[in-house]
């Protein structure tokens, strides 16, 4: 008997779920991350009480399944990416709670170094050998910026400002933990029993980070040159069918497991995750995950796309022949940061007792009333690429009500998907027909059959919207052996429901997405003056330095 257990750790929860052979789901368990907030702006987690809660929802999942430990056979791993820490893995000591890619306390380095002459002068002279190469990866760089989503600038903000971390440097006693190289130390050390576990990472939590060239498959050397980011520090790259992952180390999870013998059979982040889950496997197909953000995938095969407009090149999965020669798939990334954040604002601000309730809330006007919202928590990203745009609602009068406010909520976070959508179109000359959708924000009927009204393109969601969870689990089979082809695969993707483009709607629409994008102009390029909440919503006002 097969049973597979897949841990997915989010921004958000920990779950873990237990599939048999079949894929079937036998049990769950969830837990909510605590997510600290202890300056403004500052999101963490603390790295023991997320290990009590990996080991609490593994265990509970297989309880719930009716299993035992030593029934469990092959383990999955799907994490965030962009999230990381610092620490002395000998002697367990942490220099610094794991910083979160939501995190935003390199903001001033990120002008900084955005306006300075190193990143202007790179930009320069790799446009200069793009024109002498036609080079890709030369046009990539010839418009580099640094993002808050990367972990480039949160880390050297770190390796400035904390005096513990710097002490530990001199004495080569730190390193670089993304999530998943972390959670994969603690399982196969058996939570630090055995020191000479090796530092690995994924290459699809890797490819994010900023710091990793997707054309060379390589950390890049930027790193130092540039920001004085030692290479050691870092994770060893490894493919997503990786031979040596190992297994769970008996003492990982607790006294229950001391027999058994589980082997790790796929680690991968959690957008690659739902483009499995989601079957993207061909070249131009794309999936949306509606979750804590929005985060479109476009499959682009054995091309790693160069974008001029902020949509980001990265590795989709990777694995390696017999011949132990690299197989390489990737995809390109365009992120609007703040979806789920303006659901839960919203809730907050007691517009709706719960999420479920707003498609009808929306769906009970015919319009916004010329009411707009600006969804930008987090700024703004592709096209637009401006994290200095500020939050707020315009167009509000006397005959405003809380419907119109929802409806304005919802149809902004569908007409950052359509940007995202149009900007991939343009830049990759693919036709977006189909668009499969995953996570919470995708229950939501009414951002559905707007997406599908707005793009003209059909959107598909799953019977399980557990995309990344799913896509792990998906490429344990693979690995192991259980679904051995991408035929096989598909054939276990059930259909809910598929949302079909209404044309007599487009051209309204369009009308309404043309007054948003005047509307943003009046929140661009803001300086930030906010005060944050525990949950990291913006609390206060900002002031416009724009024209």
């Amino acid at each position: 008997m097969v049973f597979v257990a897949t841990l997915d750790v989010g921004t958000t929860t920990v779950r873990c779920f237990i599939f048999n052979a079949k894929c079937e789901v036998l049990g769950s368990s969830t837990e909510r991350v605590d997510l600290l907030n202890p300056q403004p702006g500052y999101f963490e987690i603390e790295p023991e009480s997320l290990w009590r809660k990996i080991v609490k929802v593994i265990n509970a999942a297989v309880v719930e399944a009716r299993l035992k430990p030593t029934d469990i056979t092959s383990f999955g791993l799907s994490t965030q990416r962009c999230t990381f820490l610092t620490w002395n893995h000998e002697a367990q000591e942490y220099y610094h709670n794991f910083i979160t890619w939501k995190d935003l306390r390199a903001n001033e380095l990120v002008d900084q170094w955005n306006a300075g002459m190193a990143i202007k002068s790179l930009n320069i002279v790799s446009y200069g050998l793009y024109l002498l190469t036609r080079s890709n990866r030369f046009l990539a760089a010839s418009v580099l910026k640094m993002m808050n989503g990367q972990i480039t600038l949160r880390l050297l903000h770190s390796l400035e400002n904390n005096p513990r971390l710097r002490e530990a440097l001199k004495r080569k006693k730190a390193r670089v933990e993304l999530l998943d190289s972390w959670i994969l130390y603690k399982l196969r050390s058996g939570n630090g029993i055995d020191k000479n576990i090796d530092h690995i990472s994924d290459i699809t939590s890797a490819t994010a980070t900023g710091l990793f060239d997707p054309f060379t498959l390589s950390w890049s050397p930027l790193g130092k040159v540039l920001f004085g980011i030692e290479p050691w520090l870092l994770p060893k790259v490894v493919d997503n069918g990786y031979r040596y992952f190992g297994h769970i180390h008996p003492n990982a999870l607790g006294p229950e497991w001391q027999n058994t013998f589980i082997s790790i059979e796929a680690v991968v982040s959690d957008q690659t995750a739902a483009l499995w889950g989601s079957q993207c496997f061909e070249r131009g197909d794309v999936k949306i995950t509606m979750g804590t953000g929005a985060f479109l995938n476009l499959n682009t095969g054995n091309d790693c796309h160069a974008s001029l407009m902020g949509m980001y090149p990265l590795v989709a999965w990777q694995f390696r022949d017999i011949q132990e020669r690299a197989q390489t798939v990737y995809c390109v990334e365009g992120a609007s940061h703040d979806m789920g954040t303006v659901i839960e604002w919203a809730q907050q601000c007691g517009f709706f007792t719960s999420p479920m309730e707003t498609s009808a809330i929306a769906e009970s006007v015919s319009d916004t009333n010329g009411v707009y919202f600006i969804p930008s928590f987090s700024g703004l990203g592709p096209p637009i690429n401006d994290h200095r745009a500020a939050s707020g609602f315009i167009g509000i009068t006397p005959s405003t009500t809380r419907e119109h406010l929802v409806r304005a909520i919802l149809e902004s976070i569908v007409f950052r998907i359509v940007q995202l959508c149009e900007t991939v179109e343009k830049e990759s000359k693919y036709t977006l027909r189909l668009l499969r959708v995953d996570g919470g924000v995708s229950h939501n009927d009414f951002v559905c059959q707007l997406l599908a009204d707005a793009t003209g393109s059909c959107v598909e969601r799953a019977t399980s919207i557990e995309s990344s969870i799913l896509g792990a689990t998906y490429m344990v089979g693979y690995n192991c052996g259980l679904w051995n082809s991408f035929d096989k695969l598909r054939r276990l993707r059930q259909i809910e429901r598929t949302f079909m483009p209404r044309p007599e709607y487009y051209s309204s629409i369009r009308k309404h997405i043309v007054i948003w994008l005047k509307a943003i102009e009046r929140f661009k390029n803001c300086l930030l003056r906010s005060r944050w909440n525990q949950s990291g919503i913006e609390v206060e006002a900002s002031e416009s330095i724009g024209s």
